[in-house]
């Protein structure tokens, strides 16, 4: 069978892709973060003996490079068909004043450079195939979510960086694809007491005339309605595994799959109406912070001065 490698396997679209092409008679090797961990034995229990489970964290080199060893030493003579980059990262729903430096810098060496280094190592075997390559990238890299830069700045990066990969690759006939899911119940994601513990570490960390300026209510705001968010989530992964399938395997694949509920109406917004009109829309669908604290106080004194 093809060989075919996936990144970010632990949970969600990974996990499920992994699953569904294993079932379809490919070759897998599917990475994972901790291969102990429920989503790994899962794969190894449901999987047939054809998938190989490797462990992988895309922010230390050294793991990319036994990776890419092992992926090279058995792909050798047929080359590779397919790469998945779904290996994504994100632990801070908050405005980009209030988010760690580091909190960023997290997000692109996972989302950007993580991806990057693992699919230039394996570029020369899907060179030699004329394969795929299917990335997962995020509506957000494309839009300016609400309290969602550090991710979504990394996701832009990316979805750049994959077009330019597109244009580069064609005299090779290598195929680029971009996978631009909606809001779907993955991992950590959809776990409340997750997003309590990082919104508290935040509030922590936080500088005092930070935290004087926005208002610790202000942070519990927008965790509170990100949680409210949570619940549109959409609990069957089918059309990302298909459109992730059908990049690996139509004749031409598409350049982006957009799979999920009101996207096209998002899109739509950000090309079509002016700017104003999509930011509203945006804080509508996902997060509508309150005003921050001290401008509620200027409003106040203002009032008592009148």
């Amino acid at each position: 069978g093809l060989f075919l490698a996936l990144a970010g396997c632990d949970s969600g679209f990974g996990q499920a892709t992994a699953r569904h092409l294993d079932a379809m008679g490919f070759r897998v090797f599917a990475s994972v973060l901790d291969p102990q961990g429920p989503g790994a034995q899962e794969l190894r229990r449901s999987c047939s003996p054809g998938l190989t489970l490797l462990q992988m964290d895309l922010t230390k080199p050294e793991d990319i490079q036994r990776v890419l060893q092992h992926i090279q030493a058995h792909t050798n003579s047929t080359g590779l068909w397919g790469l998945v980059n779904n290996a994504g990262f994100n632990d801070t729903i908050a405005d980009a004043e209030l988010s760690p430096l580091g909190k960023f810098r997290t997000c692109m060496e996972v989302n950007f450079f993580g991806s990057l280094e693992l699919t230039k190592g394996l570029l020369p075997l899907l060179r030699s195939a004329g394969g795929r390559i299917v990335t997962v990238s995020s509506p957000a890299g494309d839009l300016p979510f609400p309290c969602l830069a550090a991710y979504g700045a990394s996701k832009a990066a990316l979805s750049l960086l994959m077009d330019t990969f597109r244009s580069e690759l064609q005299p090779w006939g290598v195929k680029v694809s971009l996978v631009l899911p909606g809001y779907y119940k993955t991992g950590t994601t959809c776990d409340p007491a997750f997003w309590n513990l990082q919104k508290q570490r935040l509030v922590a960390s936080l500088p005092r005339e930070l935290l004087q300026a926005y208002g610790e209510d202000y942070v519990e705001e927008i965790n509170r309605q990100f949680i409210q968010f949570m619940k549109v989530a959409v609990e069957d992964l089918s059309a990302v595994v298909n459109s992730i399938t059908d990049g690996l395997l139509a004749a031409n694949p598409a350049v982006r799959y957009y799979p999920g509920q009101g996207l096209g109406l998002m899109y739509f917004i950000h090309r079509y109406l002016p700017y104003f009109v999509r930011d509203l829309f945006l804080k509508g669908f996902f997060i509508n912070p309150k005003l921050p604290r001290a401008l509620r106080q200027e409003h106040h004194n203002d009032v008592k001065k009148a």
